[in-house]
C-alpha cells in the first residue's frame, strides 16, 4: 500500500508540533507578558499549521495521529509526577545531552504532545460530526424552497 501522506503533510504536522512545543517553552509564567503574547501567537500558527495538515489527511489517519499523541503525553507526564529536575539530572549523567538542554525539552515535549492532542481530537471531532463550512443542513435546505399549494 502506497501512503497518502507526502512530505510537505509531514513537514506541516513537524512545524506545527515544534510551535506547539515553543510556545510551552516560552511561557514561563500565567502572567500577561510580551512573554505570553508570543507564546499565544506561536500556538495559532501552531493550530493554523495543524489545520491544514487535518484537511489533507483521511479522517482514519488523523484518529490514529489523535490516539499517538494522547499515549505520548501520557508517556510524558509520569516525568513531572515524579520530579523534573531528577529526571533532568538523571537524564544528563547517562547520556551526552547538558543538563540545561534536557531541562528544555521536557517541557517542550510535554506541551508538544498536549495542544497537539487536543488540536488533533478537536479536529477529528469536526470531521466526525460533520462540521463544514457554507453547507446547509436539510432542515435549512427545506425551509428555504418554495412551495406552490
Amino acid at each position: 500500500m502506497i501512503s497518502t501522506v507526502t512530505r510537505t503533510e509531514r513537514t506541516l504536522l513537524a512545524l506545527s508540533l515544534a510551535c506547539f512545543a515553543l510556545a510551552g517553552v516560552v511561557n514561563t509564567s500565567l502572567d500577561v507578558t510580551f512573554q505570553s503574547g508570543v507564546a499565544m501567537t506561536v500556538a495559532v500558527a501552531g493550530v493554523y499549521g495543524f489545520a491544514l495538515y487535518a484537511r489533507s489527511v483521511n479522517r482514519s489517519r488523523l484518529a490514529r495521529l489523535s490516539l499517538g499523541l494522547w499515549i505520548a503525553f501520557l508517556a510524558v507526564t509520569p516525568v513531572h509526577l515524579v520530579d523534573a529536575v531528577a529526571v533532568t539530572v538523571g537524564v544528563a549523567r547517562f547520556g551526552s545531552v547538558p543538563a540545561d538542554v534536557t531541562a528544555v525539552l521536557i517541557p517542550a515535549a510535554t506541551w508538544a504532545m498536549l495542544l497537539g492532542a487536543c488540536t488533533s481530537t478537536a479536529f477529528l471531532a469536526f470531521r466526525e460530526y460533520g462540521a463544514q463550512t457554507g453547507v446547509d443542513t436539510p432542515e435549512e435546505q427545506a425551509l428555504d424552497q418554495d412551495f406552490d399549494f
